[in-house]
């Protein structure tokens, strides 16, 4: 059996604390780890078998599930249906050679070996016994207390030498053993402590694995699609969309079509085993970061793509399901769309257009935003999986998508960019996602940055004057431009990234009980008190930070800009507060909580380094959000109406609705959007994280009263 060994877990229910093994397994094998060893000492075997049972389903088709020295709970979670993909077994576990009779040539079987003498009874065994050695303990670990004296990285790497199997290494592994440990021989690093105890297991088990393929290495993606001899869809435009965005394009064929930019003449389907081999003979040589797939025209074809990923467990999967013809006609016969729809569920994001969206769904026709939200939430809840929904084909001048999760939503607003070369449109958004994906983005963050790329290239699209039909889009037009491959986004598609990047904290925003009993007018008086008091201390400090980026603003407009808002700041404490406040302006003796020292001590360090660039995107949040949050009040969107001169809080609700304070807002948008269009990629990325931490102690801000 073929596995990636590469980030192999080993789970630990007491490092894992309450959150628990499963949680932290299903966080693990998202962010990348492609084989789980279920490791519980103190468990029975009984109930071993229901942790495999339950690990089971969280790991099948994307992870192999192994079980240490509990040979007869893996036979039984089998017999109950469980996929328990192999064993490891130490050297005085159950035999080898048992274990090899009774879970079948298939299985995956591992030994821990911390000696050459271990390497010679691993020689003297059938071939194909052993799949792998577990060697180790590399360095002195807590989490095997009986363990071995340490190899070392040299010992290790004599062990490997000497091996005739891929070794794993195993036992206090950090981050900075990776590179030595691969240099020395090593498939893979097996680890405890660094996933259970990781805060955010999908974000340090990507961590790993990109570290472990190398940080210079180019991502590797595969695109299993047809082809389009005129350039502009299929596998033609999956390499190019990949390349574009900085991947290494590989292709699978699926199919051979006959066609141009006014449509298909012809498709011939070559063989399944034929894709079959294409696809192992790639894998077999190459490590493959991120798979897209895209048209597969049968069942048979389907079930080929489908095995393969059951052997293989390739990480970050995109599927583009093509199932209906510009025409609007089916393309899948009744089979295959069955087929099709059990292949949906290995993968990590779906890109179906709304034709597509609605057929997925059984549903009718989708013509409408909020419905195709409701369709996709649903779809997404059946499958186990992300759905981009795309709303390139409704109608308006609106062109937004959207990632929908059974439980949440991200949406990413933009404007329709007029052109009719569309050829190809979203064989390449999926391709740049999988590719951003694979180069270490988080799935919003890939779609940010595909999404910018991909309207660059239709803006250009013209430009081209490819075919008499829909052209395709001009994959390189930054690259031709610019001379590199990064992209730089438009101030208006930037401004559309960075609102759409705190959109969840927004929603948070939203709900906070604070908000809403301030809309309706219900919240109590020392509740908005407390907010109102360390509101006044934070504009003190706020209008200092304000006078700081004046200070370091590279022109007088800019300079008096801040130095403006520095000014406001402290008139507008004096005005909103003292009405309010028993103690005097400026709020003398009322010392800050933690929300708002966290907050200050943020600003306040973005300010101490002197950076202009992340310093204003810091300030920027209290601008853009109260101006949202405050016309949104007054103008009753949370079910009151503010400007009724009943509502309690009316004096300053309005103040923060009045068109001084959004024309203020606009202005600081514009200057801290253009710095950032015009910085470096590094920078930029500085700043939108400096602009997103403000906004999450915006919303600490906003909770801490109630």
């Amino acid at each position: 059996m073929s596995v990636d060994l590469s980030v192999y877990l080993v789970t630990d229910p007491e490092l894992c604390g309450e959150r628990g093994v499963a949680a932290v397994v299903r966080e693990a094998v998202a962010g990348g780890v492609r084989i789980v060893q279920l490791r519980d000492k103190s468990a029975s075997d009984a109930e071993i078998v229901e942790q495999l049972i339950e690990l089971s389903a969280i790991t099948a088709g994307r992870a192999a599930l192994v079980v240490n020295d509990r040979l007869d709970a893996a036979l039984e979670a089998r017999r109950r249906g469980a996929r328990v993909d192999g064993i490891h077994l130490g050297q005085g576990d159950a035999s080898v050679l048992r274990a090899r009779e009774m879970l079948g040539p298939d299985a995956l079987i591992g030994l821990t070996a911390n000696s050459h003498d271990h390497l010679e009874a691993v020689r003297a065994l059938p071939p194909g016994t052993v799949d792998h050695l577990g060697v180790g303990v590399i360095r002195p670990t807590s989490t095997k207390p009986d363990h071995p004296p340490a190899l070392g990285i040299d010992g290790f790497r004599a062990i490997a030498a000497a091996s005739p199997v891929p070794c794993v290494a195993i036992g206090g592994i950090g981050l900075d053993d990776l590179d030595p440990l691969r240099d020395a021989g090593a498939a893979g690093v097996a680890l405890v402590s660094a996933l259970c105890t990781a805060e955010e297991p999908r974000e340090t088990a990507r961590l790993l694995r990109r570290r472990w393929r190398g940080a210079a290495r180019v991502p590797r993606i595969l695109s299993i699609a047809g082809s389009d001899p005129s350039g502009g869809a299929g596998i033609q435009a999956d390499l190019k969309a990949i390349a574009a965005n900085g991947g290494y394009g590989m292709a699978a064929i699926t199919a051979l079509t006959a066609q141009n930019t006014q449509g298909v003449r012809a498709v011939h389907v070559p063989p399944a085993d034929f894709l079959t081999a294409q696809l192992e003979a790639i894998s077999d040589d190459i490590a493959v970061d991120a798979v897209k797939i895209g048209m597969l025209a049968d069942a048979d074809v389907i079930r080929a793509v489908d095995a393969w990923i059951d052997r293989r467990s390739p990480a970050n999967i995109v599927i583009d399901p093509v199932m209906i013809a510009t025409s609007g006609d089916r393309l899948l016969d009744p089979a295959a769309e069955h087929a099709l729809g059990e292949l949906l569920r290995r993968a990590d994001v779906i890109t179906p257009n709304l034709a597509e969206l609605a057929v997925l769904a059984g549903t009718e026709e989708i013509t409408d935003w909020e419905r195709a939200m409701e369709v996709a939430s649903a779809l997404a809840a059946r499958l186990g999986t992300t759905v981009l929904v795309k709303g390139g084909h409704l109608g308006g001048e609106d062109a937004p998508d959207a990632l929908v999760t059974a439980d949440r939503r991200e949406e990413f607003a933009g404007t329709r960019i007029p052109t009719g070369a569309t050829h190809g449109t979203g064989c390449s958004l999926s391709s740049a996602l999988a590719t951003r994906r694979a180069a270490g983005a988080d799935w919003s963050a890939a779609l940010t940055a595909a999404r910018a790329w991909l309207r660059e290239s239709l803006r250009a699209a013209d430009d081209l004057g490819v075919g008499g039909g829909n052209g395709p889009v001009h994959h390189f037009a930054g690259l031709w431009e610019r001379g590199g491959v990064t992209t730089r986004p438009t101030e208006d598609e930037l401004r559309e990234q960075w609102w759409t990047r705190i959109a969840g904290i927004r929603a948070d925003i939203d709900e906070l009980p604070f908000i809403r009993a301030l809309a309706d007018g219900s919240l109590e008086r020392t509740a908005f008190l407390d907010y109102l008091a360390q509101d006044a201390l934070y504009l003190g400090e706020y209008a200092r930070v304000l006078a700081e980026a004046a200070r370091l603003a590279p022109s007088r407009e800019e300079q008096a800009f801040w130095a403006g808002g520095a000014h406001g700041a402290i008139a507008g404490e004096m005005q909103l507060h003292s009405a309010w406040l028993n103690t005097a302006p400026g709020s003398a003796g009322i010392a800050p909580n933690a929300v708002t020292t966290a907050y200050l001590d943020h600003l306040r360090s973005a300010g101490y380094r002197g950076d202009y660039d992340e310093l204003i995107a810091a300030v920027l949040p209290c601008y853009w959000l109260y101006t949202d949050l405050g016309a949104r009040l007054r103008r009753g969107d949370f079910g009151a109406y503010a400007r009724d001169p009943e509502h309690p809080y009316a004096s300053w609700l309005q103040t923060y609705a009045d068109e001084a304070f959004a024309r203020a807002t606009d202005e600081a948008i514009g200057h801290v959007i253009r710095r950032a269009c015009a910085a470096s990629e590094q920078t930029r990325a500085r700043m939108l994280r400096a602009f997103q931490v403000s906004a999450v102690h915006e919303r600490a801000f906003f909770a801490a009263p109630l």
